[in-house]
């Protein structure tokens, strides 16, 4: 029985993060970038999804700063979101925290493509070039038919298998947009990091199976 104690301690551990909040929501890295970006690592950066009703979602696009780079968004197909049914975007909200930049305006530029990557439901373009670009940009998207059930059940892969792109500026940092930019390109999800809520659920379902694996043991 001692080879198993592990099991209580482990399983009131996870009782008491399931009962914490599941703070942020679906994490995707933009780990994959177009033929552009191949000289530049990534993760480029991450979108977050938070469902905050049954019919409203907000998506954060955050920038990475990787090998002395910054990776901005901007330009036509600034941003791209493959969403799970009809779905209308508003609420744009971008900044930059590096020098000279003047976000936007920013457009809703209905279903596109991301160079490389397949077509999107819905994209966002940002004016002009690198002096508009972003660093975070956040917006709240609109089911308009039915319901999303939860943080992933609002975006679904588009016919190359994507979720979620964005049009990329490298800059080294911090950004000036007097420096210019090095290369442009595209980048995409290359990745999920699941919910808190469910790594729980799993590790609940491993710790069960050892509670099984007890019991069986004692009718021995």
């Amino acid at each position: 029985m001692r080879r198993f104690a592990w099991v209580v301690p482990v399983m009131a551990l996870l009782i008491g993060l399931a009962a914490q909040p599941a703070g942020a929501a679906l994490v995707l890295n933009l780990g994959i970038g177009n033929p552009a970006l191949s000289g530049f690592p990534g993760p480029y950066g991450t979108a977050t999804i938070s469902l905050l009703d049954a019919t409203h979602a907000q998506i954060t696009f955050t920038s990475n700063v990787v090998g002395g780079n910054i990776y901005l968004f901007g330009d036509g197909g600034m941003v791209a979101v493959n969403f799970n049914g009809a779905t209308t975007v508003g609420s744009f909200s971008g900044s930059n925290a590096g020098v000279g930049f003047t976000p936007g305006p920013f457009s809703d530029t209905g279903s596109g493509n991301e160079d490389g990557f397949g077509v999107f439901s819905n994209t966002i373009s940002d004016f002009d070039g690198l002096t508009h670009s972003v660093d975070t940009f956040s917006f709240v998207a609109t089911k308009t038919s039915g319901s999303w059930a939860s943080d992933a059940d609002v975006v679904t892969p588009n016919s190359d298998g994507f979720l979620v792109g964005a049009h990329i500026f490298v800059t080294p940092f911090p950004a000036n947009a007097a420096n210019g930019a090095i290369v442009t390109g595209f980048a995409v999800n290359g990745n999920v990091t699941p919910e808190p809520t469910a790594v729980v659920l799993l590790g609940l379902g491993l710790a069960g199976s050892g509670m099984g694996l007890i019991r069986r043991r004692a009718r021995k």
